[in-house]
């Protein structure tokens, strides 16, 4: 690779590398795995650089599948006795925070190509022609992916809204 093919690699890789990290982190739900699939993404696209027309699109699609496959291997499926212990969940007393850990958890609910769908097209703000070559698919793909992902979504949302009334009128009337 030519001296300025390689500076304008690193330029992208400086200014892609938060935002594929998100769609990583995202896409899996761990920031280890996330890690893991930005470095595999970013090796597989190195030797390919110069050949590609928006490496941009080519290092979301490479940056999805990874961390999918990351996802999937076997020996993540081998937990650790740390892992067993279910997270503590505190409630910031900013109500901004808590509703972002609302919809983190909640968006971690929905399957992972609607949830990566939601990203790339509402997060980083890709088209749907984008986002469908990022996934792989058709444009009406993209959008039934997108369509069926806000549906889980709110349909996630909505139910914990009533879950957490109904605990706010049980906790009122014992009181």
């Amino acid at each position: 690779m030519r001296a300025d093919e390689e500076e304008a690699f690193r330029d992208f890789v400086a200014a892609q590398l938060l935002p594929l990290r998100k769609l990583a982190y995202v896409t899996c739900g761990d920031w280890h795995l996330a890690e893991d699939a930005v470095a595999t993404a970013l090796a597989k696209l190195y030797p390919r650089w110069r050949r590609l027309d928006r490496p941009d699109l080519y290092a979301k699609t490479m940056v999805y599948r990874a961390a999918i496959d990351e996802k999937r291997r076997p020996w993540r499926r081998e937990r650790a006795a740390s892992d067993a212990m279910p997270d503590v969940t505190v409630r910031d007393p900013a109500p901004v925070s808590d509703e972002r850990l609302r919809v983190r958890a909640a968006l971690l609910e929905v399957p992972p190509r609607q949830r990566a769908a939601l990203v790339l097209r509402y997060y980083l703000g890709l088209t749907q022609e984008e986002t469908a070559t990022v996934l792989g698919c058709s444009t009406g793909t993209a959008k039934s992916q997108v369509s069926r992902g806000l549906g889980k979504l709110r349909e996630l949302l909505t139910a914990e809204q009533i879950e957490l009334s109904d605990v706010e009128v049980w906790s009122n009337a014992h009181a």
